[in-house]
């Protein structure tokens, strides 16, 4: 059982992923950032008790911001907050996403810029702890001001109202605190407001989404590998003069993963043996999965600064400084999931041109029809390429990008938005796609090295055969296929 400790200011990707892959993992929070949380909240109450005009804290919200809240409305304004943008709709985002979600905005919280109490952070911290997932709604939110409706299902949880999944149940948030005897928390001033102001939601998707991205790229290329040898393709596409004359470092590494996973290999060929080129689904490989995972890059990049933001408004700098601004806005994270979306939808087109290679038979050599086992009686691989064309057809419509829409909101008080959670969770479902064509492809290359003769498979891709065809069989004669395509695209996943 691990312990991740949270700081305010450095975790990273590699720590979320870790946290996440181990169920029994909790957290702790430094004495530095209670310190921190101590002092900024110290602030507020010295707001409060002078009755000073500050935004969230003293007035309304949005086109309210002018409007003068009594000092004995404080509290209720920010339940009311909580309770009247808890209106999100559609499906519920996945338990990791939420898990990840409360982390990341507990995470901001101790950096000592929103004023919260402990008791804010200490409920957070045990929700965490006790994997109390509360249910949100992913559609409802635009990115800005605050992935509003999403973080306000989250917060309304911490309350006791709204639902929540305990222990593999959708309960009563109300109901699970009862039994574990956790107390629901009373907000206290700006905290409705502190819990809501930020980018978790667009964010803790984007995390799940770059963790799962990048297995399935590095995956990718043994898959490819494996199509490579079943259609004897050309090695010296992948001479590293070739890669390095361009100057991708991406490409290049593309390049080397791909000629190690060929060393050995005596499927493949040389060019002018067989053909002088290959299409480009196979001899344009490194160039266009390093292409892809230069956009992991940027995306890395941004998720690790924006999972130590501070994204709250507004933020206590000092016993003078409670400064109103828009660090809320996603336009960040938006920008960097549609160029995500971008980079593994392409990895999915050329995959789905390599299965179309590996069952046209004016294309696949001296492979079978489809690799039906009895042609015209069985159809074998024919209608797997048809649903790896349908899930790359939907991703171009996916792929559209969310920042660049915008709709002005609360009276025009807030005229520009971000659409980043839209953004995220459509890369999402990209990647979802992606994996699902990753594993057509990779479950009909099976069957083609085996007729080719596995015997003549590089030592490394040797090994992922024995692995992967452990969990599915050889097509040797029609059957529901999607059973063995679930099966593959499980096994690709990183979180459940």
């Amino acid at each position: 059982m691990s312990v991740l400790t949270l700081e305010g200011h450095d975790l990273t990707i590699d720590k979320m992923k870790s946290f996440l892959a181990d169920a029994g993992s909790t957290i702790e929070i430094s004495g530095e950032a209670y310190e921190n949380v101590r002092r900024s909240r110290r602030i507020i109450e010295d707001i409060i008790e002078h009755e000073k005009t500050v935004y969230g804290i003293t007035t309304g919200f949005g086109l309210f911001s002018d409007v003068r809240i009594s000092k004995d409305k404080t509290q209720e304004l920010q339940v009311n907050l909580i309770r009247s943008h808890s209106c999100g709709v559609g499906r519920p985002f996945g338990e990791h996403t939420v898990l990840a979600m409360m982390l990341l905005r507990l995470n901001t919280l101790l950096k000592g810029h929103s004023g919260v109490t402990v008791a804010l952070v200490d409920q957070l911290k045990t929700f965490i702890n006790e994997r109390i997932i509360p249910k949100v709604p992913e559609q409802g939110s635009l990115g800005a001001s605050g992935d509003l409706a999403p973080l306000s299902h989250l917060a309304i949880a911490l309350i006791g109202e709204g639902k929540v999944y305990y222990k593999g149940e959708l309960r009563e948030s109300a109901s699970v605190l009862e039994s574990l005897g956790i107390t629901p928390l009373t907000l206290e001033t700006k905290e409705g407001l502190a819990l809501i102001n930020g980018t978790q939601p667009m964010t803790a998707q984007g995390l799940i989404n770059y963790i799962e991205a990048e297995k399935l790229m590095d995956d990718s290329v043994w898959i490819a590998s494996l199509t490579h040898q079943a259609l004897n393709g050309i090695m010296d596409a992948f001479n590293e003069k070739v890669h390095i004359s361009r100057g991708y470092p991406e490409q290049v590494e593309v390049a080397r993963q791909l000629r190690s996973y060929l060393e050995g290999s005596s499927l493949t060929t040389r060019q002018g043996e067989v053909r002088v080129q290959d299409g480009y689904s196979l001899r344009c490989i490194p160039q266009v999965h390093g292409a892809s995972l230069q956009t992991l890059a940027y995306v890395k990049d941004k998720l690790e600064i924006e999972m130590n933001a501070a994204n709250d408004n507004p933020l206590v700098f000092g016993e003078d400084e409670v400064i109103s601004g828009g660090n809320f806005h996603g336009q960040p994270i938006a920008i960097a999931m549609d160029l995500l979306k971008i980079g593994t939808a392409e990895i999915a087109n050329i995959s789905e041109r390599r299965i179309e290679r590996l069952v046209n038979p004016s294309l696949n050599g001296d492979l079978p029809a489809f690799l039906s086992p009895e042609e015209g009686v069985q159809s074998g691989a024919m209608i797997l390429q048809y649903s790896a064309a349908s899930l790359v057809s939907e991703n171009k419509t996916l792929a559209h990008p969310a920042s660049v829409d915008s709709i002005p909101s609360s009276a025009n008080q807030e005229d520009h938005v971000s659409m980043g959670t839209i953004g995220s969770r459509h890369a999402r479902d990209i990647i979802d796609n992606m994996r699902n064509v990753l594993a057509t492809e990779l479950f009909i290359a099976l069957t083609a090295v085996e007729i080719k003769g596995i015997d003549g498979l590089s030592p490394k891709t040797r090994e992922k055969f024995d692995t992967y065809r452990g969990i599915v069989d050889f097509i040797g004669h029609d059957r529901n296929f999607s059973k063995d395509i679930k099966i593959l695209s499980d096994a690709l996943r990183v979180v459940d």
